[in-house]
Parts: structure tokens; C-alpha cells; sequence
């Protein structure tokens, strides 16, 4: 059996977990992703090959210890398993969902042959690890009596709130949502990511003595000040939840609206809520329902939000869904200029992109244009021709002459990126931040300029992937925990000190 994993990677083929065929998924909101058989499961963990030096481990920003993980569920070890995935990631069972696998890309198995299917086996490991009631609560033997105010219930929050609850200290999370997650919840459609997934993640973190806080928007309708004055210490993983907009002509019509306001309605749609039932404490509120039903939409983004907003829209019943690329193609080989094991920039197609949408690349929006009556009728684009670097790496673009060209349209969803976190609250706190708005804190501690404040996640770094928000949370806890511990060191040698005086020592 061991004979047999060795040689795996020549053995079997990279297979992917079976899904749902298009006409079947885009009829619902549900994920669609059937698992493996225990046979293809076992086939799939044993394409890891004993490669010397596994980059997979440095490939993941968690570090995760992939070879050990996927020999464990080669031999069907599945506690052992489940201990090797948590000791690292917090939530497997999201990263296993929706990220997106820069693991795979420094797979040594990568340079030759495509990688082992590492996010589908940690996704499977996890779920296994619930049925066989293997994830359970975790409860502190001992209580240190210091409290910390975490603002911001995302994967950063989360999991700075999962590691410092396990050092024994009293966590409370503020949400200004009326639910945790942040843009788990609201942001990734259900087909991606099941909110049943994180509320089984919430309800092991309430049974671990973890507290939940919602409608709590801080520097809002709660006061900083009262937070700073009940807890130890502060952790800010609000995110990075200020939209990049686009200043073009006719950006005020009717129409045009950014891809999280039209995710979170359909988000709210399938959890059975009122879609324009946003808590009044909410700084950007829509007040009417956007919908692509019978639209036709086009999508300005080509990243991962941008896609999610091409699967939400064909559920929706568009009209008709195109999506703006303003770089080039990419081709299907790795480039030069990211050779392994970096993350290439290659050719990829989601799951919603293959679901029908139609994508422009290396394509300028120039303008919106109204139907007469302040409503969105078009966009006017052009294509760009790109220069490339001897190593093929995009350097300038022009726009091509004659190719401006008007593309029917009835509702444009902005879909690039984020500017940064919400200014309200540093500041109110005055707090520094960069250049891009963000909460400075320093790479090494996480501590902003507050004594008392620290900043994790996209908050602190800027738009970025669910698990590098996972990853800093729990090096944000870390440097927490020492800031606790030491200023309960401080406290006990004074408290010595003063004891040793009043006895004559």
C-alpha cells in the first residue's frame, strides 16, 4: 500500500471532484460540487509524491503541511488528518471551497504535470472530520481574565477570535451585519460557499465561549471609546469594504451599481431575508433591489468578484452576460516572468464563466450612455493593444484606432476591487494609515498607532484572499497574546514588588 502511494503521481491523473452540468446548476443557488469516491479520494492523496522539498507548504500563505495531510488520508487516518489541516487553517472548510489553490501552483508534481488536487482533498478532509464528530468546541482549561474586542466577524476576525480564545482569553466580536462572515455571507454567492457552512463555523465558535455582537457597527452606534475602556485590547478586521469606482461619463445614471451592493441582495434573497432590509447602521445603503433578470449585463472586473457576479446574474435569468477584461488573454502555459513555483498568470475559467457569459479582454470602458431618460442604455468601449517585455510581461497599452463601439446595456456591475477599509473609524481614532487609506500597523507586531489597538487582514493589507485574511488573524492573535501576556507580567512583578514593600522584604 505505502509501495503504492510513492508511485501515485505516475499512476493516476489529475481528476477533479464531478459537477453539476450547466442546465442543472444555474436553475439554483445551492453549491454543485458532488465529492470524491472513496476510491478516486484515495487515488487523488496519493498523486502527492515524496518530493524532497514540498513548496507546496510555502506556496500557501497558511503554511499548511500538505504532504503529511494528504499521506494521512492515503492511509484513511482521518483524526490524524483533521489535526494536521486545523493546526494550521482555522477553516479549512472555506479555503477548501473558494480558494484559489496557490498551493496547487507550487506543487513540485506542478512543474511537469498538473498539480495534486490539494484544495479538493483539504475540503474533503474537513468535511469528513464533522460527520465523524471530530470538530468540537474548544474550551480554554484556564481563563488569563483579560478581554479583547475584536471589530470586523470575516475570516481575519474569525480567526484571530478562534486563536485567542484558545489562550484563554474572553472574546468579543463586533459585526455590523445582522450576521457573521462578513464577505463569506454577503459577498460569495451560495453556489460558491453554503451559508449553512459558516453558521456550523459560528455556532462551534458560541459553544467555545466566543461572543457575538451584530447590528454593532463601531465608531458608528458603538462608541470606540467604550470598547477601549472595557477591553484589554483591540483588534480592527473590518476589511477592506470601500469600493473602486469608476469616473467616467455617465457614471450617475440609473443602472450602474457596484458587484457587492448586487451580490449581497441575491445573498439576502436566498437566506429568505428582505433584500433591502440593510440595518440603518450601515454606511452605504441601495434603495431599490437591482436584479439582471431579462438584462442585458455587463460586468466591468475580470477577477473572482467579477465572476460571481457572471453566476448571479445567469441565475437571475440576464438577458445576456458580458464580462470586461482590461488586460490581455492570458495564454495557457505559464509565462516567463512567473516561473515555478509562483502563481502564474495563465488562462482560467470559473465555473459561472462557463456557465455562458461572453468576455472582452483587453477591453476600455470609456462611457456610459443613457437611454434619454437617465437610465443606462450602453457602454462605449475600445480594444487596447499591449506591449509586452521580452519575458512577455505586460508593459503599456494604447488604445486601437476604429475599434470604439457602443455594447447594449441595461445594468453595469463594477467589479474592480476594493480602495481600501472604511475611514470612519481611524479616523475617529486617529489612527495612521497608508497611502491607499489602510490601517498602518506594523508588519511585524500587527500594532497600529494606538497602545491598544492592533489591525489584521484586508484592513491592514489591503484587498486580498480569504486566506491570507485567515493567516493574518492568526499571527495578529499571536502578537496579541504577547501583548496581553506581557502587560499581565508587568502587573504580577508590580504587584510583587509592592506586596515584598509591605511586608518588610
Amino acid at each position: 500500500m505505502k509501495q503504492e502511494k510513492i508511485t501515485g503521481f505516475k499512476e493516476y491523473h489529475r481528476e477533479l471532484p464531478e459537477v453539476q452540468p450547466v442546465a442543472q446548476r444555474i436553475k439554483h443557488y445551492k453549491e454543485f460540487t458532488a465529492p470524491y469516491s472513496e476510491e478516486k479520494l484515495h487515488q487523488q492523496s496519493a498523486r502527492c509524491m515524496d518530493c524532497g522539498v514540498p513548496f507546496c507548504h510555502s506556496g500557501c500563505p497558511l503554511g499548511n503541511v500538505i504532504p503529511e495531510f494528504n499521506d494521512a488520508v492515503f492511509n484513511e487516518q482521518w483524526e490524524e488528518a483533521y489535526e494536521i489541516l486545523s493546526s494550521t487553517n482555522n477553516f479549512p472548510e472555506f479555503t477548501g471551497r473558494i480558494c484559489p489553490a496557490p498551493c496547487e501552483s507550487s506543487c513540485v508534481l506542478n512543474i511537469n504535470r498538473p498539480a495534486v488536487a490539494i484544495e479538493a482533498i483539504e475540503k474533503h478532509i474537513i468535511e469528513i472530520a464533522f460527520e465523524k464528530g471530530l470538530v468540537k468546541p474548544f474550551q480554554a482549561e484556564n481563563r488569563t481574565g483579560k478581554k479583547v474586542a475584536i471589530v470586523g466577524s470575516g475570516p481575519a476576525g474569525m480567526a484571530a477570535a478562534e486563536q485567542l480564545n484558545a489562550a484563554g482569553h474572553s472574546i468579543t466580536i463586533f459585526e455590523k451585519d445582522d450576521a457573521a462572515g462578513g464577505l463569506l455571507r454577503y459577498g460569495i454567492p451560495d453556489f460558491k460557499l453554503e451559508k449553512s457552512v459558516i453558521d456550523r463555523r459560528i455556532d462551534l465558535m458560541v459553544k467555545s465561549g466566543i461572543t457575538f455582537k451584530y447590528h454593532a457597527n463601531v465608531g458608528v452606534n458603538v462608541f470606540m471609546s467604550d470598547i477601549l475602556a472595557d477591553f484589554d485590547a483591540v483588534v480592527l478586521a473590518g476589511g477592506a469594504m470601500v469600493p473602486r469606482n469608476v469616473e467616467l461619463p455617465g457614471r450617475e445614471l440609473k443602472g450602474i451599481h457596484y458587484a457587492m451592493d448586487f451580490l449581497k441582495q441575491q445573498n439576502k434573497r436566498v437566506a429568505g431575508q428582505d433584500p433591502l432590509a440593510y440595518a440603518a447602521i450601515e454606511s452605504n445603503i441601495i434603495n431599490a433591489e437591482v436584479s439582471a433578470k431579462g438584462k442585458n449585463v455587463i460586468i466591468i472586473g475580470s477577477g473572482d468578484t467579477g465572476s460571481d457576479c457572471v453566476g448571479t446574474s445567469i441565475r437571475q435569468g440576464a438577458k445576456s452576460v458580458t464580462q470586461l477584461a482590461l488586460m490581455h488573454q492570458p495564454g495557457t502555459n505559464r509565462p516567463l516572468y512567473t516561473p515555478w513555483p509562483e502563481y502564474p498568470e495563465v488562462y482560467r475559467t470559473s465555473s459561472s464563466q462557463e456557465e455562458g457569459a461572453e468576455r472582452l479582454f483587453a477591453t476600455v470602458t470609456k462611457a456610459f450612455l443613457s437611454d434619454g431618460n437617465g437610465n443606462l442604455a450602453g457602454i462605449k468601449v475600445a480594444d487596447l493593444h499591449w506591449d509586452f517585455s521580452e519575458h512577455g510581461k505586460r508593459i503599456r497599452s494604447v488604445e486601437k484606432e476604429g475599434t470604439e463601439r457602443i455594447l447594449p446595456c441595461d445594468l453595469a456591475l463594477i467589479a474592480i476591487g476594493f480602495a481600501g477599509a472604511e475611514k470612519y473609524l481611524s479616523d475617529k481614532l486617529n489612527l495612521e494609515t497608508d497611502a491607499r487609506g489602510n490601517v498602518l500597523a506594523n508588519d511585524v507586531n500587527y500594532k497600529a498607532s494606538h497602545p491598544k489597538i492592533f489591525a489584521c487582514g484586508d484592513m491592514r493589507r489591503g484587498q486580498s484572499l480569504v486566506v491570507w485574511a485567515i493567516s493574518e488573524g492568526r499571527e495578529c492573535a499571536r502578537n496579541v497574546d504577547e501583548f496581553l501576556c506581557k502587560e499581565a507580567s508587568v502587573l504580577e512583578n508590580r504587584d510583587a514588588s509592592l506586596e515584598t514593600e509591605a511586608f518588610g522584604g
